[in-house]
C-alpha cells in the first residue's frame, strides 16, 4: 500500500518553537501518525499513554491556556465515575511538564496504579511526513534516549520506573481528596538548525475591543500563538512558517508574518530582515536554487527528502517572491518606524536583492526547477498541481505568475524611495523598471475576460484561470485605477468571494475543487492580503465580505486559523469544513489577523514622511472597534472607530500629523 501524510485537522497543538506536541482529543500522546513531542524537526517523544489501573480514561474535552498549555479532562469510571483527572501538558522550549490530577468525590477510599508508557523514535520530521514507519529507540540508563547527538531525559516524583520506559505510582484517593502526578521530557540537541529567542516579548501587546467581539477573540489568539511560534538567531528573533511541518525558517512565509504584525512592532520585521540577510545568496549553485542577492526559501538541519520525490538542501533558495518581499517588509518597516540606523545596516543587502531583480533583465521573473527534485512551483501556490488553465490543463515551466510580477514592481518602486532616502544611487533605473514592467504587464497578462491571467506558461500563453493570485497586484502600483475595479469586481463575484473567506481558485475553473491544497481552498492570509488590499483601493464592500468571511471561519476553529480550510460556499454549509492536512497553528494565518484589524481601521503610517493616514472601511460594517497598544516608531498608539465610522487616534510620536 502506498505511504500517506498523516492527517492533523483532529489532533490537538502545543507550541513553544522550536518544540510542540501533537496529541489526540483525549490528550494521549500514540505511536501513530504525526503524534508526539517534537524539536527542531526531529520527533523527540513518539508515545505518552496515560492508563488508570490498567485502562485509558475516558475523555471529556479540553482547553487551551495559551499556544503552550492545553488542559484535557476526563472520568476514570471503571475505577469509579466520581474519579476525575486533569492533566496538564505545558511546553517550553526543549521541554514539556505534564501534571496530572486524579480527584476523587468518591464516597469510600479508593486505590489505583497510575502508568505512562513512554516511547521515543526520534524519527526526523520528513519520515514522519512521509508515512514511513519508524523504530523505538530503547531506553538507556533510567528514562535516557539518545542518537545521533541528540538526548532526551524524561524525569518524574514518587515514580517507579522499568526498563520498557513506563512510570507507575500508586495512588490512594481518600473521599474529596485529589493527587497530583508529575512528569518531565528534556531535550539536548547542540546540531538543531533553529532555537528559542531569550526575550518574553517582541511586539506590542495589542488589544481589540469592538460590537463584532470576534474579531477582538481572534486578535488576543493570533498573538498568543504567534508569541509561541516566535524563533531567534542570536538576538534576532523571526517566526516559524507553522506547525508541525515548517516549525523553521521560511523566507516568504516570514517575510509575510512579519509585515502582517508591523502595526504591533517593528521587532519581528528587523530580525526577518537581519536573518534572511545573513543567509542572502552568494553564489550560483542550481541544487539549492540558490544565486546572488537572492532570499532564502527554508531552513532544515539536514537534507530534506519526502517518499514523493521532492529532496532539498539544508538551505534552501527554490523561491521566486521572497527576494521582492524582503525588499516590500524593508521599506514598510521603515514607515512604520524602524530607526534608520538599522536600516542603513541592511542597505547593501537592498542593493543585492535588487540585482538579482535586475539578473533577470527585460523578462518576467519567472522559475523553473532545474534539477528534478525541487519545488515544481515556487511560488506561494506550491503544491504541483497549482498552476492550471481555466480548462484543467497543468502549465507547464518556465512560469511567470502574476502576484510576483505586482511585488517586483513594488519592490523597484519601494527600492528606489530606500536609494533616493538614504543618498545612494540607482532610484530613477528602478522607477523605470517598474514602469516598463506596467507596461510589459498590461500587454501580456489581460485576458478578454477583463482581469489578469494567473501565470504565462513556458510559452508565453496566458494561463487563463481565475484565482486568487491577481488580488496581491492590488496595493502594488501596477494597476491603475479602472484595472484595480475590474479585479475587484472579477474577485467579488460567488465564485471566489462566496466561499468562508476567498476561494484560491474560482468554483467555475475545471480545476476547482474545494478540498485541494491550492486549487479552490481558503487561505487566510491570502484572504487577508487581498481583503487589505481592497479596502486601501475603496472597495470596502468587497472587503468587509472577505474579512466576515474570516472570521466566521475563525470562530469555527476555536479563533486558531489554520493554515487552510475547504472552500465550500457558505450558502451549503453552516460552517467551514477542515482541510485535513493542514497546519495550525500557521504563522501567517495568526498574523493575519492584524492585517484585518489594519484593514477594518486604515492606519498607514509613514514616519519618515512625517504622517498618518486613517482612512476606516466605510460605514463602519464590525460596528465600534478600539484598538490599544499598535505601535508607531515604538510609541504605543490608539485608534478608535465609533459606529457612525468616524475615527481618532491618540498617542502619535512628536512630528506626525494626522492624514
Amino acid at each position: 500500500m502506498p505511504r500517506l501524510q498523516p492527517l492533523l485537522h483532529e489532533l490537538v497543538t502545543s507550541v513553544a518553537a522550536p518544540t510542540m506536541v501533537l496529541a489526540g482529543p483525549d490528550g494521549q500522546i500514540r505511536a501513530a501518525g504525526v503524534q508526539g513531542v517534537f524539536h527542531a524537526d526531529v520527533r523527540v517523544l513518539s508515545a505518552a499513554v496515560l492508563l488508570v489501573d490498567g485502562r485509558e480514561p475516558e475523555p471529556i474535552g479540553h482547553a487551551d491556556q495559551g499556544a503552550g498549555t492545553t488542559h484535557f479532562v476526563a472520568l476514570a469510571r471503571r475505577l469509579d465515575p466520581r474519579v476525575r483527572i486533569d492533566r496538564t501538558r505545558t511546553v517550553t522550549p526543549g521541554r514539556i511538564a505534564e501534571r496530572i490530577r486524579l480527584t476523587s468525590a468518591a464516597a469510600v477510599p479508593l486505590s489505583t496504579i497510575v502508568t505512562v508508557e513512554l516511547a521515543v523514535d526520534l524519527a526526523p520530521i520528513e519520515v514522519v511526513r512521509s508515512g514511513e514507519a519508524t523504530t523505538p529507540v530503547p531506553p538507556g540508563d533510567g528514562l535516557t534516549w539518545a542518537r545521533d547527538g541528540i538526548t532526551v531525559t524524561a524525569g518524574a516524583e514518587r515514580a517507579e520506573i522499568d526498563d520498557r520506559g513506563r512510570l507507575r505510582w500508586a495512588v490512594t484517593l481518600a473521599p474529596g481528596t485529589d493527587a497530583d502526578l508529575t512528569f518531565t521530557v528534556r531535550v539536548d540537541d547542540p546540531s538543531a538548525a533553529v532555537h528559542a529567542p531569550t526575550r518574553s516579548r517582541d511586539w506590542s501587546p495589542a488589544r481589540v475591543r469592538s460590537d463584532d467581539r470576534r474579531l477582538g477573540r481572534l486578535v488576543a489568539r493570533s498573538l498568543d500563538d504567534l508569541h509561541g511560534l516566535r524563533l531567534a538567531d542570536g538576538a534576532d528573533v523571526y517566526l516559524a512558517a507553522g506547525v508541525p511541518w515548517f516549525l523553521t525558517l521560511f523566507g516568504r512565509d516570514s517575510i509575510w508574518a512579519a509585515r502582517m504584525l508591523l502595526p504591533v512592532g517593528t521587532g519581528p520585521a528587523a530580525g526577518t530582515l537581519r536573518v534572511l540577510a545573513r543567509r542572502q545568496g552568494t553564489r550560483i549553485d542550481a541544487a539549492a536554487a540558490e544565486a546572488p542577492g537572492k532570499i532564502l526559501h527554508e531552513l532544515r538541519r539536514q537534507e530534506f527528502v519526502l517518499a514523493d520525490g521532492l529532496r532539498l538542501p539544508a538551505a534552501y533558495y527554490g523561491t521566486i517572491d521572497a527576494t521582492p518581499l524582503w525588499i516590500s517588509l524593508l521599506h514598510d518597516a521603515w514607515r512604520w518606524g524602524l530607526p534608520e540606523a538599522q536600516v542603513g545596516e541592511l542597505l547593501p543587502h537592498l542593493e543585492a536583492a535588487l540585482s538579482w531583480l535586475a539578473g533577470h533583465g527585460d523578462d518576467f521573473l519567472a522559475y523553473r526547477d532545474s534539477t528534478g527534485h525541487g519545488l515544481a512551483n515556487q511560488g506561494w501556490k506550491d503544491s504541483g498541481d497549482a498552476v492550471r488553465f481555466h480548462d484543467g490543463r497543468p502549465a507547464e515551466p518556465p512560469i511567470a505568475l502574476a502576484e510576483v510580477q505586482g511585488y517586483a514592481h513594488r519592490a523597484a518602486l519601494d527600492g528606489a524611495a530606500l536609494l533616493d532616502a538614504f543618498g545612494r544611487p540607482g532610484g530613477d533605473r528602478w522607477r523605470q523598471y517598474a514602469a516598463t514592467l506596467a507596461e510589459r504587464f498590461r500587454a501580456a497578462f489581460w485576458l478578454d475576460a477583463g482581469y489578469p491571467a494567473l501565470a504565462l506558461d513556458r510559452d508565453g500563453r496566458p494561463v487563463d484561470s481565475l484565482t486568487s493570485n491577481i488580488g496581491h497586484l492590488l496595493g502594488t502600483g501596477l494597476l491603475d485605477a479602472a484595472e484595480e475595479r475590474a479585479v475587484a469586481t472579477a474577485l467579488g463575484g460567488e465564485a471566489m468571494s462566496g466561499a468562508y473567506g476567498l476561494r484560491t481558485m474560482s468554483a467555475l475553473d475545471g480545476g476547482y475543487a474545494p478540498l485541494s491544497y491550492h486549487c479552490g481552498s481558503v487561505w487566510a492570509h491570502d484572504t487577508a492580503i487581498v481583503a487589505a488590499g481592497l479596502a486601501r483601493a475603496g472597495f470596502g464592500a468587497e472587503a468587509t465580505v472577505l474579512i466576515d468571511g474570516l472570521l466566521t471561519a475563525a470562530e469555527a476553529f476555536g479563533y486558531r486559523l489554520p493554515e487552510l480550510h475547504a472552500g465550500d460556499a457558505r450558502a451549503a454549509l453552516s460552517r467551514p469544513m477542515p482541510y485535513p492536512a493542514a497546519c495550525r497553528p500557521q504563522a501567517w494565518s495568526a498574523a493575519a489577523a492584524m492585517l484585518m484589524t489594519q484593514a477594518v481601521i486604515g492606519l498607514e503610517p509613514d514616519v519618515p514622511g512625517g504622517k498618518v493616514r486613517l482612512r476606516p472601511l466605510a460605514g463602519a460594517p464590525f460596528g465600534t472597534v478600539e484598538v490599544h497598544g499598535l505601535s508607531i516608531a515604538g510609541t504605543p498608539v490608539d485608534v478608535r472607530v465609533d459606529a457612525t465610522g468616524a475615527a481618532t487616534v491618540s498617542g502619535l510620536p512628536a512630528g506626525l500629523t494626522l492624514d
